[in-house]
């Protein structure tokens, strides 16, 4: 059977999977950038406290996906749980490192301006410091999404949802007909939905961050 005679029997369950695996990696990038940009807001006026939340952060990457999976497991069980709390840690560094990296790099005169006109220390951080920010945290949420991307294959071994479930079925029955039809579906849907969501995320940059920013 060629490829893409696979792809024609295949293709209701292919979708199903890339849809689930979209759909896991887009919530775990959401709940990462809520932890990651509050952490960032605690820290960022510390040397000392934005080290220890870059490296603490950090060190979570150090730690071997399917090691991290495995730890999981008999804590939170199989499926589903191990793989968006894995996934949520893993995808914290970028996001984290880059609110920091935006948070400082603020103005000070535009902080001392909205302070000097009345804002309050939460109204600054809404309406200016953030908004200001706001470009290279979308750098560091893009750059966890791709990363999630491919950690969400792992997923498959704690019985997760996700395209790498496909690439574990072709694994497993290496030499069969279809074993390299099924690894190369899976890994190709994957790249293919880390496109989708790259080319996502430059439109809401383009949305989203004015003009003179983006210069």
């Amino acid at each position: 059977m060629s490829f893409w005679e696979y792809l024609a029997g295949r293709h209701q369950q292919l979708l199903t999977d890339a849809w689930q695996h979209a759909g896991a990696v887009l919530q775990c990038v959401v709940v990462a950038t809520v932890l990651g940009v509050l952490i960032a807001i605690a820290t960022y006026r510390s040397a000392w406290a934005g080290s220890l939340a870059t490296t603490a952060t950090a060190t979570l990457l150090t730690v071997p996906s399917l090691a991290m999976i495995g730890l999981l497991i008999p804590v939170v069980g199989l499926g589903v749980p191990p793989t968006v709390i894995a996934l949520t840690l893993y995808g914290l560094l970028p996001v984290v490192r880059n609110a920091i990296v935006g948070l400082r790099g603020v103005d000070p005169a535009l902080v001392d301006a909205a302070k000097g006109i009345g804002m309050s220390r939460p109204a600054r951080l809404l309406r200016v410091e953030l908004p200001l920010a706001w470009p290279p945290i979308l750098t560091g949420i893009r750059v966890s999404t791709q990363m999630l991307m491919g950690i969400a294959a792992i997923a498959a071994y704690a019985s997760g949802p996700g395209l790498g479930n496909e690439i574990f079925r072709g694994i497993a029955s290496l030499g069969s007909a279809n074993a390299l039809n099924q690894v190369l579906a899976g890994t190709l849907g994957i790249v293919l939905l880390a496109l989708l969501f790259d080319a996502g995320y430059v439109l809401v940059g383009r949305l989203t961050i004015p003009r003179g920013i983006r210069v």
